[in-house]
């Protein structure tokens, strides 16, 4: 099955396609441009491939969490080209993705993922990998540096909350670190690929953005009130 898959999560845009044979991928930092220039990238990847969309047997995107509007943009991107062509579709955690990479990188199989939320909080997980699947071990799910708990056992942290958070890699005391690891599309797409191979993708309408922060301003009344999120 040939795959595309697209991840707008962090401000680098990325695309991948793949298929068993493996994933090429394309990235540029992207800043606020995700909605103008996912499109192009991902015709200048289906022509370096020499495929078409009517190729792909599904569509792959980086789920979140992440940034709100970029996750919105892969999102929307993926559920109208699939919607076009009839493709299924998988929506992957970026955690997940993030734990994938550091598999690949270090060879790490019991991963604690961690993004920087911004609003002085973080994105995490944990998941553990037996027969090449990555078990859900820690819920994703936005909390302060400081709530942080790590499942028993020893986890490598992968992610920039590291970075941003170095005293929480020091309390945690990881078995390695590397904070320098964002979702990639191929990571997406590799992930993606194998649920669409075991029938667990969704329709486009069906596809959803993973949200674990459900609020990402105050009104007006609450600023005044000095409320702070």
């Amino acid at each position: 099955m040939r795959v595309l898959a697209i991840d707008c999560s962090t401000e680098w845009l990325a695309v991948a396609l793949g298929d068993a044979s493996g994933f090429h991928e394309r990235r540029e930092h992207a800043g606020q441009t995700h909605s103008e220039r996912v499109l192009p990238l991902v015709d200048a990847l289906l022509v370096e491939a020499g495929w078409k969309l009517a190729d792909l047997g599904g569509i792959a995107f980086g789920a979140g969490p992440g940034s709100f509007t970029g996750v919105r943009i892969a999102c929307g991107v993926a559920q109208g080209l699939a919607l076009g062509r009839g493709l299924p579709v998988a929506a992957v955690p970026t955690l997940e993705a993030i734990a994938h990479d550091a598999h690949r990188a270090h060879g790490a199989t019991r991963v604690f993922a961690c993004t920087d939320a911004r609003m002085k909080e973080v994105y995490v997980a944990a998941y553990d990998r037996a027969d090449a699947r990555w078990r859900e071990v820690l819920v994703p799910a936005v909390v302060g540096p400081a709530e942080v708990a790590l499942p028993a056992g020893r986890w490598f942290g992968a992610g920039d909350g590291l970075a941003v958070h170095p005293a929480l890699a020091e309390r945690c005391g990881f078995s390695g670190v590397d904070a320098t690891i964002k979702p990639s599309a191929r990571a997406i797409g590799e992930l993606g690929r194998a649920r669409l191979m075991a029938g667990q993708g969704t329709g486009p309408a069906e596809a959803l953005p993973l949200y674990v922060r459900h609020r990402v301003a105050l009104t007006s009344a609450e600023r005044a009130a000095g409320a702070r999120l």
